[in-house]
């Protein structure tokens, strides 16, 4: 597993749901190095509490469970969440199983045993995934999500102004210095003043949603991210 994959993966949470105690141990000593935070569950009903007490990023579902199964798991999450990644994992290969969770728009749905290479192929796709929503790698273990304008670190999450988002999609889009002109132009509107106090603040505040000394004041220029 690749360096920069590894570094998108810690910022994200992932809930495991396995009934089989014996695969549900071994998977999660190779998940936990991996996330932000890992959830497990070993049935359909408890997993389905921990994703609405903790609304995880990636959900990877065992189809067989007791009490409530993988399929009818994620129909009940699909009736109010399009969004939340989820991979299936089977020891079937029946197509009406494939074409029943393909229907559920999952990222992946996976073939047991469980096997380093299909995690691999399910992590990138899972990546891949935030692609359309514009998905960026700020430091190690930090992610700017442009779409949902969040800074997600690996014990925190930060919702961007619209100001803060626009700033940060252009420091990561020009890579270079962003001088005050640019920012007094492109960032304000036209109904605000960018006073030097204003441009101060706003530095000040953004700051303390980013990733420790990633953001550079070039004095009497701009600003710029050191990545």
């Amino acid at each position: 597993m690749n360096q920069e994959l590894l570094d998108k993966l810690s910022s994200f949470s992932l809930l495991y749901a396995e009934d089989e105690e014996g695969i549900r141990n071994n998977i999660e000593e190779i998940l936990s190095c991996l996330f932000k935070d890992l959830y497990l569950a070993k049935n359909g009903e408890e997993a389905y509490k921990i994703y609405q007490e903790k609304k995880p990023d990636l959900i990877i579902t065992d189809i067989n469970m007791p009490k409530l199964n993988g399929l009818d798991l994620i129909k009940k999450i699909r009736k109010h969440d399009s969004k939340v990644r989820i991979v299936i994992v089977s020891a079937h290969t029946d197509l009406d199983y494939m074409l029943n969770a393909v229907e559920l728009h999952l990222v992946k749905y996976i073939i047991k045993p469980i096997t380093e290479a299909k995690l691999i192929d399910v992590f990138n796709a899972f990546i891949e995934s935030f692609e359309g929503a514009k998905l960026h790698n700020l430091t190690p273990s930090w992610i700017f999500d442009e779409a949902n304008s969040v800074v997600k670190g690996p014990k925190e999450e930060h919702v961007l102004t619209k100001k803060e988002c626009n700033f940060l999609s252009l420091l990561i889009k020009k890579s270079r210095i962003i001088t005050y002109n640019e920012m007094e132009n492109l960032i304000w509107s036209e109904d605000n003043i960018m006073t030097a106090n204003a441009m101060r603040l706003f530095a000040k505040n953004f700051r303390k949603k980013l990733p420790p000394n990633i953001l550079k004041n070039v004095q009497g220029i701009g600003y710029q991210l050191v990545l």
